[in-house]
């Protein structure tokens, strides 16, 4: 069974529990969060990171903002929610599942602003445990709608973490493989590392070893060489946002893996629910990229690789542009060569 990632633990006086994906592999480990300032930091700090856990993160960050707003006068309330999600916003801009998240908190607050306070409060706790279950449900129906692009004998490729690390506990690309080996395909997966953070070495490798998952690990810049030898017939990603024209944000270095698999005839999916849209925004052009620390690149994991005072440019997304997708996998249905009109088609408007 897989584990969960990141979880409310208890009533509205509760707390977060999530898994420190930053000690991966080497030690498995639960952290609890009891405050607000310490889910903005695991979200800043990559303790929690994929787009849909972000996404829990966020709504289950909201529960932890409001559960010491101690107030019946509802203006009050809900001048110091608009603070909560505001704060929270400041974590990460690239992942719309944390804009997502809180939005549908604010909705939901909004939708019963006549109630007392305290019955809000209880409805927000409802809807964050909501959002973790329909998160477990959703992966698993992206699952079985992308298990149909991996046959026997196959080799895939998939590029960072968008496994159970990066949802409530099931994945979003990896879901289409563990889909496959639960229906007793055989293939093979090949990892990107995944530089400066290894998601891949770190966390994919480790996922997918623990569900008998045939893995090989790959340097970044391994990927074309494996192509030209025959053995990807196929890569799956997952998303960090992806524009209404079927642009899509991923991990920095998934642009590139898309070129090269146009170059040697490979199909390229993206498999992502429906909540890492933003419909709001036309092309992959309007989407922020965050740039991270320089010491990712110069010190990563605590050892200097790079001359003190150089300059360094670290961008932590990068974004595929629909011509270079094959397919979209999502849990409403796949979107076959992306387009304004064709994410329209299963997304509506």
């Amino acid at each position: 069974m897989p584990l969960p990632t990141i979880e409310w633990e208890g009533n509205l006086e509760g707390r977060v529990r999530l898994i420190d994906q930053t000690r991966l592999p080497t030690e498995l480990k639960y952290i609890y969060c009891e405050d607000l300032k310490s889910i903005w930091h695991a979200i800043k700090t990559l303790m929690v990171r994929g787009a849909p856990a972000i996404g829990i993160a966020a709504v289950t960050g909201v529960l932890l903002g409001i559960k010491d707003i101690h107030v019946d006068d509802a203006e009050v309330f809900f001048k110091e929610l608009k603070n909560v999600t505001n704060y929270l916003a400041t974590s990460r801009p690239t992942a719309v599942n944390l804009f997502w998240g809180l939005s549908r908190m604010e909705r939901v607050a909004q939708e019963n602003q006549g109630k007392p306070v305290h019955e809000i409060k209880e409805l927000l706790l409802q809807e964050a445990i909501d959002v973790q279950n329909e998160d477990k449900s959703i992966c698993r129906k992206i699952g079985e709608n992308g298990v149909k692009y991996i046959k026997d004998g196959d080799g895939v490729l998939t590029h960072c973490n968008a496994g159970g690390l990066a949802t409530a506990d099931y994945g979003t690309a990896l879901a289409v493989m563990f889909k496959a080996n639960e229906q007793g395909k055989k293939f093979k997966v090949y990892a990107d590392e995944t530089r400066p953070l290894l998601q891949g070495a770190r966390l994919t490798t480790w996922e997918l070893m623990h569900a008998g998952i045939d893995v090989t690990l790959i340097c970044d810049n391994m990927a074309a060489h494996v192509m030209k030898l025959g053995k990807i017939q196929c890569v799956i990603v997952g998303a960090d946002r992806i524009a209404a024209n079927g642009d899509a944000a991923n991990k920095i270095g998934t642009y590139g893996v898309s070129i090269l698999a146009k170059e040697h005839g490979i199909p390229f999916y993206v498999a992502a629910p429906v909540s890492t849209f933003d419909l709001t925004i036309t092309s992959g052009d309007e989407i922020p990229i965050e740039e991270r620390s320089s010491e990712e690149v110069t010190c990563g994991f605590g050892k200097r690789t790079a001359p003190e005072g150089i300059k360094v440019f670290n961008p932590a997304f990068d974004v595929t542009p629909a011509k270079n997708i094959t397919a979209i996998i999502t849990e409403k249905g796949v979107i076959e060569s992306p387009s304004t009109e064709n994410v329209q088609k299963i997304l509506g408007q």
